[in-house]
């Protein structure tokens, strides 16, 4: 299994950005898939997983403002990030599970003030 982020960048205050991770390989719709950040200096944390339109996930700090889904006929999974603030600048990593833990190389998202 391979995951292959895209979509980060450096986006002002107040923007939107819209992540993507890109699967290969034996995921599929039973798999939770979902999305971590790692800010400079900061352990990695949880931001929002999803196993379908009944079982997502948010941390406390993006409830609101980010939005995870998923295709599975393309073994993507989206997070929609609005209202962006600059606390949330970190290199964002998708992850797929199902016993086994895959994740991917992260794609950088810097938001300035």
């Amino acid at each position: 299994v391979q995951l292959v982020e895209s979509g980060g960048g450096l986006v002002q205050r107040g923007e939107s950005l819209r992540l993507t991770c890109t699967a290969s390989g034996l995921v599929n719709s039973g798999y939770v898939m979902g999305w971590y950040r790692q800010a400079p200096g900061q352990e990695r944390e949880f931001v929002a997983t999803m196993l379908n339109s009944y079982t997502v996930k948010y941390a406390d700090a993006v409830q609101g403002r980010f939005t995870i889904s998923r295709d599975n006929a393309k073994k993507q999974v989206y997070l929609q990030m609005d209202n962006l603030r600059p606390e949330d600048t970190a290199v964002y990593y998708c992850f797929a599970k199902s016993g086994w833990e895959y994740w991917g190389q992260g794609t950088q998202v810097t938001v300035s003030s």
